[in-house]
């Protein structure tokens, strides 16, 4: 049973991986002073780079577009996986065990090897059948790749090669750079012969076939998809990889590598049925499309669907392609039952010739695949207005026919503004004068599905599903129902004005003891804390730091315990001063810059207190409280002395 990765083995990957390294291979990073980098933020569009990363604080933040966070969040955010997903995977770039709390499990250490050792098989098989694709055996593959209008930039961009025909010249490849029979059993390349002489060997799975290599989201290959390619090949059509340790159908999407950041900025994913549509799709500019392999989109593709969308109910939006032949619109209202786990707006767009995108784009060039998608329907229309085109809507007992069976589609819309809209919209669609007959049979196909048993788990139809709630009423806030006890409203903090010198000065001395803690003493901690900060958001940032301890200061967990201590809301704020450039480009300059906006905090702290004090002496009265007048006169001399000292008088 999986548990809880122990926290002090997270925080010994986040010590021991290096911040730069892992973001280089996303983004160019160029110095921007003492121990900071600087590029192109991979979160959002920029011109002039925003993104800052400081490798000894292992954070990263941008300016532009306020994103944040440690080496384990960016894995998140770039490869949209969980943060214990990612937790396992920088571990098993370094070579850490990794324990669990509770008696949990994880990957067992074996297992993290297993994994790589199928990984690097997969990624020199597909190097291998990328090299076969130039070969002279391979014409035919060629062909069939220029026939469809791809050229040997697309096939190179999609990394699309060629198993040869012969029973074992990916066997004797893989064998002589290492690798066991036992381990090549595991990977699902290869097939094992069960009778005569040969039993128990194995030999290729993929022989003449035209070759794409499935990977996943993180962009390593999982697997294969082959298109047959010779009449002698005995095989189906389409032949992949079978179920493995690493190729699980019903998570994997082809294209999800190519398409994951742009279907993130673009909040749009279009779902396609092929290998060569998607290909159609991102050649002709439609870089957000996927398709499943060999499976029906379901419920693991949606959550890593909804991940990349960022399906909040802010918007986004899902289309699904289908051929118009019966099986086409058969798929398309199957998608029907998933559609209202998403929170974003579902589309169908069917083409009616029965052409898919590949097709369509080998007829009509770029433009027509972007027709194709313009094209797209409410799925929610497409599904009722397909129940009613098996009736002759011209008769009356079509039209009640129609009715009857359309209703149920009207009523497992789980939205209640949607569902009565669309029965309004039905009610023209049947030619009914009063939209509450339409309204009545609605709401009668409701009471039947309600009064029905409830389904298993297996067999519920998606649409109810308790734990999805409805569309319209998903977003940051919605109750969960009656009796729900409400969450404690998060504090508020407005953005601090940078042209308030208060603020500026605050902010300037936050920046140094986030960056630069080491630097200083006891004194200097006691002081700190002492300071009255006037500004609401730096105000909890300085407790913040309290509360995170001074013993955490020279440590690398010293950002991670800071941000912690303050409200969520400030997180990004807490990463947003520690990566803040500071003016100085050498280490005597920065010393010397950290110490005097350390001085000039306290000293302003000092002159504060001493306006307090001398307006409470000029109200108070010598002769009426003598012991008190002395003592603000002392106290005042004692603020004195300590600015004389911060100044070095």
């Amino acid at each position: 049973m999986a548990g809880l990765i122990k926290r002090e083995d997270i925080d010994e990957v986040r010590t021991r991986t290096d911040l730069k390294e892992i973001v280089d291979a996303y983004v160019t990073l160029k110095s921007a002073g003492i121990g900071s980098f600087k590029g192109l933020c991979p979160f959002h569009d920029e011109r002039s780079p925003s993104f800052h990363v400081r490798p000894q604080m292992g954070y990263f933040h941008c300016f532009g577009c306020q994103e944040s966070g440690d080496v384990i969040s960016f894995i998140q955010k770039m490869d949209h996986i969980p943060f214990s997903e990612a937790v396992e995977k920088l571990a098993s770039r370094i070579g850490f065990e990794l324990h669990y709390e509770d008696g949990g499990t994880g990957p067992r250490r074996e297992d993290v090897g297993r994994r790589q050792r199928l990984l690097d098989a997969h990624k020199i098989a597909g190097e291998f059948f990328r090299e076969q694709l130039l070969t002279p055996a391979a014409t035919t593959a060629r062909q069939f790749l220029a026939e469809r209008g791809f050229e040997r930039s697309a096939a190179d961009h999609f990394g699309v090669g060629f198993s040869p025909q012969g029973w074992d010249s990916l066997l004797k490849h893989l064998s002589a750079k290492g690798f066991t029979h036992e381990e090549l059993k595991l990977t699902g390349m290869f097939s094992e012969s069960s009778s005569g002489a040969s039993q128990n060997r194995i030999y290729d799975r993929f022989r003449g076939r035209l070759m794409w290599p499935i990977r996943d989201i993180a962009g390593d290959t999982v697997g294969f998809g082959a298109r047959k390619l010779f009449e002698d090949d005995q095989g189906p059509k389409y032949l992949n990889t079978p179920e493995t340790q690493l190729y699980k159908k019903s998570q994997v999407l082809y294209g999800i590598d190519l398409a994951k950041r742009n279907i993130a900025s673009k909040r749009q994913l279009v779902v396609v049925e092929g290998y060569t549509d998607v290909m159609a799709c991102h050649l002709a500019g439609v870089d957000t499309a996927v398709a499943t392999c060999g499976t029906a989109f379901g419920a693991e593709h949606i959550k890593v669907a909804r991940r990349l969308l960022s399906d909040d109910g802010s918007g986004g939006e899902v289309v699904f392609t289908f051929d118009g032949d019966a099986a086409g619109q058969k798929a398309a209202l199957k998608a029907f039952d998933e559609d209202q786990r998403f929170v974003a707006q579902t589309f169908v767009a069917v083409e009616p010739s029965g052409a898919d995108p590949c097709e369509l784009r080998q007829r009509g060039g770029d433009e027509a695949v972007h027709s194709l998608i313009r094209s797209r329907r409410p799925l929610f229309e497409f599904a009722i207005r397909s129940t009613l085109a098996k009736f002759d809507l011209s008769t009356v007992e079509g039209r009640v026919s129609g009715l009857r069976a359309s209703a149920p589609v009207v009523a497992a819309i789980r939205d209640g503004s949607t569902r009565m809209g669309y029965s309004q919209a039905l009610a023209g669609w049947l030619g009914i004068a009063d939209p509450n007959e339409v309204l009545r049979a609605v709401k009668g196909a409701e009471k039947r599905a309600h009064a029905q048993p409830s389904h298993s788990p297996a067999t519920q139809h998606p649409g109810s599903s308790p734990s999805a709630p409805a569309r319209g009423d998903r977003g940051p806030g919605a109750g969960n129902g009656v009796g729900t006890t409400p969450l404690p409203a998060e504090p508020e903090f407005s953005r601090p004005d940078p042209r308030d010198p208060q603020g500026r000065m605050e902010r300037e001395a936050l920046e140094v003891v986030l960056q630069h803690p080491g630097l200083l003493s006891t004194g200097n901690w006691q002081h700190f804390h002492a300071t009255e900060f006037m500004i609401p958001a730096y105000k909890a940032l300085q407790h913040g730091i309290a509360a995170a301890g001074e013993s955490l200061a020279a440590s690398s967990q010293w950002l991670e315990a800071v941000r912690e201590n303050v409200p969520p809301v400030l997180s990004s704020l807490v990463s947003e001063l520690a990566l803040s450039p500071l003016p100085a480009t050498k280490e005597e300059t920065l010393n010397r810059y950290c110490r005097d906006i350390l001085r000039r905090l306290f000293e302003m702290q000092i002159t504060r207190l001493k306006q307090e004090r001398l307006g409470a002496l000029q109200r108070m009265d010598p002769a009426v409280d003598p012991e008190g007048y002395q003592m603000l006169q002392r106290e005042l001399m004692e603020l004195e002395t300590a600015r004389r000292a911060l100044r070095g008088d």
